[in-house]
């Protein structure tokens, strides 16, 4: 069980403790504190300190004011490591600097003593009790940080200028603004405020044994801001590898690139978007060591091995740049790096039921790429076939990205040895297929009906490639307002059959969703409205096809299309060897 030490402390205790030598990490994100939250803080601790604005309603014994937690670990170098409380950390670091700047200039007993308890709240002390103005309580290795050294320099010299533009500057200049102010207004109360921040606002120190359990800590607690992301540790690493080689700017330069290439390629619900291109790239790592567990490590477990030993080898960026490049590519359809029937297999794989192909996708670019960062053309669309045809037909014989861990990680495996992806030991019978395709329910909220649509959509005679900004709906070509009405279907069911579906522009299904085919064929096509407005057609060629040679869209052509798909569909895998 890990070990925890915590106790509650006035920052006064915390902060003057000869055993506290505070670091700001190198993975930890910049400052970004401003003159709003700054403002809320002096608000709080002021109303704190003067209920009512009367100092004589405060009970220095009794009244206390939570400012938070902070959680750290002792490093190697026995510093206390911030992993939570960076930025209240900071920012009271400011305000007792700028409180400093008045008291350490004030000759009065209570002035001098104020200022030296300030004092050993910001600077070490030596044996004496005397504090080095040289040596700070905090220090900051924040690698994307360009400004810590003015914040270090502010809390040494007090001095700020017109030339400082940083946010550790404007708050600094803000609470000696709010002090000044403070004195002017309350000459009475002045000494009263900090010595009440001191003594009676309460920190909460939770110092945990290792950097793991200290950022576990801080993802149960943490409810406010952005958390620490795998991605956030990986960096600090990188930052240490090359720092050590005497290129940390290089390192920041490519970093920044990769990280601004992930924005824009990646999304993050949480963490960041790069987590999800050191995802893509474990599982090449992973087939490389011939893992084939189906229980796969945490993102930042894999990576931690060996003190992060794959981190700090010098082709693991380049890779990681790599990946990140061949999904730029990809999610651009850009027909400089991949032809066009390439580009509709990849488009076809955006709409898949799960997540598993582009772990697939990365290990076999990463394995197989030129040296000018393409791939064999004929192999790859193999390839892109197979493994389409498989996790369509996997994820209705056995739903669940979980079960696809089986069959997937194995041809990994195969891929990084040099072996064709031919799912041997999963091939598929073909009336079990079959049978099951037919009775499938392929409602609109199953992932995989959007997949076998978005299938059937490409394997159309000049389709042209839909961008993938497109958003694309599923249409009931035979409409559900009809059946409602009408109730003509002699099998109810065959309203949400393949046969009844195709995908259909969002802006031009709101519009035809509900007509009768004979009335929605217009917007199949396309028109120019009364007003000279042009509607633009769809870009789904088979529905075109249908509005040009079909009055209407009945049962009997609902159960045709059907057999036809799914007829289709047995082919493919046929012709993709999936079959026993």
């Amino acid at each position: 069980m890990s070990k925890l030490n915590i106790d509650q402390q006035t920052i006064k205790e915390l902060f003057s403790n000869k055993k506290s030598d505070f670091l700001i990490p190198d993975y930890q994100r910049p400052y970004a504190w401003d003159d709003v939250e700054c403002q809320t803080l002096w608000d709080d601790i002021f109303s704190f300190a003067f209920p009512d604005n009367d100092y004589t309603l405060f009970d220095s014994e009794n009244d206390e004011y939570f400012l938070g937690p902070i959680v750290t670990f002792k490093n190697e170098d026995n510093k206390l490591e911030i992993i939570d409380g960076q930025q209240r950390l900071t920012t009271l670091m400011l305000l007792l600097r700028a409180f400093y700047s008045f008291f350490g200039n004030m000759k009065d007993k209570n002035s001098v003593k104020t200022a030296e308890d300030i004092s050993k709240c910001i600077w070490k002390t030596d044996e004496f009790g005397t504090p080095n103005m040289n040596d700070l309580k905090i220090d900051s290795e924040v690698s994307s940080d360009d400004d810590k050294d003015e914040f270090l320099s502010i809390l040494r010299t007090g001095l700020v200028n017109d030339n400082h533009k940083s946010v550790y500057a404007q708050n600094y200049r803000f609470f000696m603004d709010q002090i000044n102010k403070f004195l002017l207004e309350y000459p009475a109360y002045f000494a009263y405020l900090p010595n009440r921040i001191m003594n009676n606002c309460i920190l909460l120190p939770i110092e945990a044994e290792s950097q793991d359990t200290a950022l576990r800590i801080f993802s149960t607690l943490n409810d406010r801001g952005k958390p620490l992301s795998d991605t956030d540790i990986f960096k600090a690493q990188f930052y240490k590898h090359y720092k050590d080689q005497g290129q940390k700017d290089f390192f920041m330069g490519r970093w920044k690139e990769l990280e601004s290439l992930s924005d824009e390629i990646f999304s993050a619900a949480s963490g960041s978007s790069m987590d999800e291109l050191f995802t893509r790239y474990m599982y090449y790592e992973r087939a490389k060591l011939g893992i084939k567990n189906t229980t796969t490590e945490a993102l930042r477990k894999f990576y931690e091995k060996d003190k992060y030993a794959l981190l700090k080898k010098n082709e693991t960026l380049g890779n990681l740049e790599a990946l990140a490049q061949f999904w730029k590519s990809v999610s651009l359809q850009d027909d400089s790096a991949f032809s066009d029937r390439i580009l509709r297999k990849l488009s076809v794989l955006n709409y898949a039921p799960n997540g598993m192909w582009a772990y697939l996708v990365s290990v076999y670019f990463m394995q197989n790429r030129k040296e000018d960062g393409t791939l064999e053309e004929e192999e790859f669309y193999s390839f892109l076939n197979r493994i389409t045809a498989f996790i369509w037909t996997y994820a209705i014989m056995r739903p669940g990205v979980n079960a696809l861990r089986s069959p997937a990680y194995p041809e990994m495996i195969n891929i990084v040895n040099n072996q064709p992806v031919l799912f041997t030991n999963y091939k598929f019978d073909q009336d079990a297929v079959r049978n099951a395709l037919e009775n499938y329910v392929f409602t609109n909220g199953r992932p995989i009906t959007k997949s076998i649509l978005a299938w059937w959509l490409y394997t159309k005679e000049g389709q042209e490639l839909i961008s993938l900004d497109t958003t694309l709906e599923i249409e009931h070509i035979y409409p559900k307002k009809r059946q409602e009405n009408e109730d003509t279907l002699e099998t109810k069911s065959n309203l949400e059959s393949l046969g009844n579906k195709a995908l259909l522009e969002r802006n031009i299904n709101i519009r035809a969703s509900d007509y009768r085919f004979a009335d929605k064929k217009k917007y199949y096509q396309g028109f120019v409205t009364d007003k000279g407005k042009v509607k633009e057609p769809t870009k789904d060629v088979e529905l075109i096809k249908m509005a040009s040679e079909l009055s209407d869209f009945t049962e009997k052509d609902i159960i045709e299309r059907k057999e036809l798909i799914i007829s289709t569909f047995i082919d493919y895998l046929k012709e993709n060897d999936l079959l026993l």
